[in-house]
Parts: C-alpha cells; structure tokens; sequence
C-alpha cells in the first residue's frame, strides 16, 4: 500500500507516519507539508531508517499543479492532517485558516477524483460540534455542525466539502473526528506540552478564564490507530467519532502535571479568557467501537506519564522550538519558513 500524507511532520501526522511505517512492513508513504511553524523536521529525523519507503515533498495542499503532479504517482490512500489548528491565531487572523482547511481539502478532492486515487480520509475535529452544557450528552456522529472559532468553521466546511464530494461524484471518503490528543511532538503552544514545559522551566503556567473548561482526552497513539482503523475497514461516506472517554477540566490537568513534577501550584496565572471558548467536548465514540472493533488502549494516568516523561527526556526538543532554534532546519535544508 501506498499511502499520500499530508501534514505529516506536525504532532499527529508524524505520529501516523512513524506508527503505519513501523506495524506495516509493506507500506510506503509520501509526505506532503509545507513546513509552516507547526511542522518540524525534527519529528522524523529518524525516518531515514525506513529508506525509500518514505519520501518527503516540501509544499501546499492548496497547489493544484503539485497535488496534480504526486496524484499522478497513484497513491493507494491520502490521508489529508494537513491543516491550520491553533484557536487563538485563528482568532488572529482566519485567513490562512481559510485557505489551507478549506481551499486546501478542496484541491485535495478534486484532484483525488482526476487521478481515481481508491480513499481520501479526512481528519477533522470534535470542535466542528461546537460546546455543550455540563449534563449535555457527548456528541455523536448524527450531532449538527456548530462551530463557535473561525478555526473550527474551517474544519466544519472541508467536512462538508468532503461529503460533498461523496455524494455527488460518489467518491470514496471517510471523515474521522476526534477528541483533544496529547503525547510526543506536539507542538509547545497546545495545553498540556505548554503546561509541562513552562512547569519545567519554572515559569507561569496561562489557565484560560476559571480552568474549569472540560475536554476528552485521548494520547496520539491510540488516535492514530483508530485512524488506521477507519481507513481500512470504515465505511464509504461515513463519519467516525474517536475519543478516550476521558473528560477532565483543564485546571484539574494543569494541578496533575505540576503534582508529577514536584513544582508549586503558585506557578499557575489565571488569563482572560478566549473569545467564544467553548465550554465542555465529550465524544461518544460507540459507532467506531462496536462497528470497526477499536478500542483505546493507553489511560490518561498511564498517558500523562508518558508524555512527561517524554517531555523531560527530549528537552532540546521544545527547547529549540521555544528559542526558534528549530526553524534553522528549514534555512539549511530549504531556504527558510513557508509563510
């Protein structure tokens, strides 16, 4: 099998890469990404191991030559990562928001229907919801799209776009949609790797508002599988909830991580809050459950260990990130950042 990733050197899309190249020996993957901040070249610094199975492209999802150009090689899959996600720069500025989830997917799907590439998998977001109330019941995949952030409006239209594409020209598309992610090389502007870094530092932790904002946790390698899942057992057209059915608030988060570093609680700065920050996700994940037969396997205790621990141990890591150090790869190896 060959797979088409796009995104696929930020957090979660390296993570798919590294775990499909690992468990599927006769697998290949092409790797699309335009190397904006969130992606870092250091997350696959190993990958050379895997020879030509892997091969990299430096570029935009939204670039119909170049998609036209890599679908013409007849990748089996393209699994499309690739996307703008951080709330608070879409709050910013939703332009390139637009562009790469919206125009992006949509150059994605038509050339998928030009080269009759045989799936296009979607990852889309719990947040495409919108919030609930606290006795509220978790979303399913039948919930109506009502996204409150220009990111996750976003999301919500390339969802669209993709089923768009299915019933219209009866392309073979899945849509995943999963809940809050952490664990290794998930970039230090997101809660928890910026919660256990300022931490280590000893330096003040953000809380947004009252921290009492509630989110479904699920550690990356267990979203990557459920991803594997879907994509070689889901059902054409289909929408996949993927969630840890594991709700906690956010300041109860922030507390557990200081407690595992041995750091004060003094450390924690109480912010303003985000404009239109969604209360509560919870994701009821039964259909991917009970129809595809997945099951998460890592426990936020577990979980929450193991990304300190990794955090701890990889230190340059996020360090070079924090100072900017990390962009010189792209000055060495292509001549600076993608604006």
């Amino acid at each position: 099998m060959r797979l088409l990733v796009t995104g696929g050197l930020g957090f979660i899309g390296s993570n798919f890469i590294l775990n499909m190249l690992e468990t599927y020996k006769d697998l290949s993957v092409i790797n699309l990404d335009l190397l904006t901040y969130a992606g870092n070249l250091e997350n696959l610094l190993g990958v050379e191991s895997y020879g030509s199975r892997y091969e990299f492209v430096r570029g935009d999802i939204a670039d119909n030559p170049l998609v036209s150009e890599i679908m013409s090689s007849k990748p089996d899959i393209v699994v499309n990562f690739a996307a703008e996600s951080h709330v608070d720069r879409s709050i910013l500025d939703a332009s390139t928001f637009l562009r790469t989830n919206i125009i992006g997917t949509q150059v994605l799907l038509d050339r998928c229907k030009e080269h009759k590439i045989g799936r296009f998998v979607q990852i889309s977001t719990d947040e495409v919801y919108g919030s609930l109330g606290p006795l509220d019941p978790s979303f399913t995949e039948t919930n109506h799209l009502k996204p409150n952030s220009p990111y996750s409006a976003s999301k919500a239209a390339a969802d669209l776009l993709v089923r768009a594409y299915y019933k219209t020209y009866g392309m073979d598309v899945v849509i995943t949609r999963c809940s809050n992610n952490y664990g290794p090389f998930q970039f230090p502007e997101k809660l928890i790797p910026l919660m256990i870094t300022n931490a280590i530092q000893d330096e003040g932790l953000p809380v947004y508002g009252d921290g009492m904002n509630i989110r479904d946790w699920i550690h990356v390698l267990d979203h990557c599988k459920a991803i594997d899942t879907v994509m070689r057992k889901g059902l054409a057209g289909d929408v996949y909830n993927i969630g840890g059915s594991c709700e906690r608030h956010n300041i109860d988060i922030v507390r557990q991580i200081l407690a595992r570093l041995n750091k004060s609680s003094s450390l924690i700065k109480y912010v303003q809050d985000r404009p239109g920050h969604d209360r509560r996700y919870a994701m009821n994940s039964d259909k991917i459950r009970t129809e595809l037969n997945w099951e998460p396997a890592i426990g936020f205790e577990d979980g929450i260990d193991r990304t300190v621990n990794w955090y701890i141990e990889n230190e340059p890591w996020w360090r070079r990130i924090k100072t900017g150090e990390y962009l010189t790869y792209y000055e060495k190896w292509y001549g600076g950042l993608q604006k």
